[in-house]
């Protein structure tokens, strides 16, 4: 899953910055249905990672496999590691 087409199929833009309010609340609806119905685990935790990064992920008790809770922890944790203003600009 690529990230800037994610962004193209949920918001219909790939820069999300230039989204309306509307616009972001739809995609982000979307992309939690698709999530609850999606069943390979790597595309789910990438749906996942996305909404998280948005600020919209569920628990991650949304995640049966102890090891994809696992591995969404590490994400935050990585997410938490990155000083503010890294890989702006690339």
């Amino acid at each position: 899953m690529n990230f800037d087409d994610q962004l193209q199929r949920y918001f219909g833009t790939r820069d999300i910055d230039a989204l309306p309010a509307a616009a972001m609340t739809a995609g982000i609806e979307k992309m939690r249905v698709d999530f609850g119905l999606e069943q390979d685990r790597a595309r789910r935790f990438a749906l996942w990672s996305l909404l998280f990064l948005l600020g919209q992920a569920p628990d991650l008790d949304a995640f049966e496999d102890p090891a994809d809770r696992e591995a969404a922890r590490n994400f935050m944790d990585l997410m938490d590691a990155v000083p503010p203003g890294d890989g702006e600009g690339a």
